[in-house]
C-alpha cells in the first residue's frame, strides 16, 4: 500500500526532509533526499550506533549539500546509494526505503520497518 509523503517541490534542491511514520510498535523515522529529479529515502538511523542522523529537523546534508551527514560522529554517506564513504561506519550503508515519484508527489511504497 502506498502513502504520499509530500510533493517533490516541498524539498529543496538539493535538500532533505524527515518523516515519522506510524508503526505497530513505534513510529519509523525516515528521511528523503532530493537532488534534481532524483529522490532517495533511507531509515533515519546511523549504522554506527543507531542514532538519528540529524540534530536539527531536516538537517541531513553536509554544508555543500553533496553528501548525507551523521551529526553524531561525522560519518558521511553518498546520497544516491546510502554507502558510508567517511567516518566510523565506512563500508556500511544506510537502509534504503522504497519510494517513487508520480505526478509530482513522493510516494512511500512500503512502510519502513
Amino acid at each position: 500500500m502506498s502513502q504520499a509523503l509530500c510533493r517533490v517541490d516541498d524539498i529543496e534542491d538539493p535538500g532533505a526532509k524527515g518523516f515519522s511514520l506510524p508503526g505497530p510498535e513505534r513510529p519509523s523515522e525516515i528521511f528523503v533526499v532530493r537532488t534534481g529529479s532524483d529522490v532517495n529515502a533511507y531509515v533515519n538511523s546511523c549504522p554506527h550506533i543507531g542514532t538519528p542522523l540529524e540534530f536539527r529537523p531536516d538537517q541531513f546534508l553536509t554544508r555543500d549539500r553533496r553528501e548525507i551527514l551523521c551529526s553524531t560522529h561525522g560519518a558521511r554517506f553518498e546520497i544516491a546509494t546510502g554507502a558510508c564513504i567517511a567516518g566510523p561506519c565506512r563500508g556500511q550503508s544506510l537502509r534504503r526505503v522504497p519510494v517513487e515519484v508520480a505526478e509530482g508527489w513522493i510516494w512511500l511504497d512500503h512502510p519502513a520497518a
